[in-house]
C-alpha cells in the first residue's frame, strides 16, 4: 500500500519554469530595438517630380521638404527659409552630411534655389533633389 501512495504522489503535475524563456525574449526584443534603423521622414507629403537619372543616396542625410505653398519643413515642423542654414550647420557639426530636398512639383523654383543656397552656406556636403523613384524604371 505504501508503494501505491508513492506512485500517486509522483504523478502530480510538474511546473515548467518559463523565466529563462521570458529573459531570452526580452533580450531579443532589446537587440532588435537597438539594431533597428529608423527612416526619418520630413513629415509632409509632396508630389515629387520624376527623373530618368534618379539614384539612391546615403541613408545618413538631412531631409527637407519644400511644399507647394512655399513652406520649408524638417521633421514635420515648418522651419522656414531662415531655419535651413542653422539646422544644417548644427547637424553637420560632427561630420558633413548631404541634404536631400523633397520638392513639390508646384513649388517655386526661386525658393528652391534659395533653400539650396542656405543648405550650402550651412556646410552641407552636397545638396540633392528627391524625385519619384517610379520614373527611374
Amino acid at each position: 500500500m505504501r508503494y501505491r501512495r508513492a506512485i500517486v504522489d509522483a504523478e502530480e503535475p510538474t511546473e515548467i519554469n518559463v523565466s529563462p524563456l521570458i529573459d531570452m525574449v526580452f533580450i531579443l526584443l532589446i537587440f532588435f530595438i537597438v539594431t533597428t534603423v529608423f527612416v526619418e521622414e520630413t513629415g509632409t507629403e509632396v508630389d515629387k517630380p520624376q527623373a530618368a537619372t534618379a539614384t539612391q543616396l546615403e541613408k545618413n542625410s538631412i531631409l527637407l521638404a519644400l511644399t507647394a505653398k512655399g513652406e520649408v519643413i524638417y521633421g514635420g515642423k515648418a522651419i522656414g527659409l531662415g531655419g535651413v542654414r542653422p539646422l544644417v550647420a548644427r547637424l553637420c557639426q560632427s561630420e558633413p552630411m548631404p541634404v536631400i530636398i523633397q520638392v513639390d512639383q508646384k513649388a517655386s523654383a526661386g525658393l528652391l534655389v534659395r533653400v539650396i543656397d542656405e543648405a550650402k552656406l550651412g556646410k552641407a556636403k552636397n545638396v540633392s533633389i528627391a524625385t519619384d523613384p517610379a520614373a527611374a524604371n
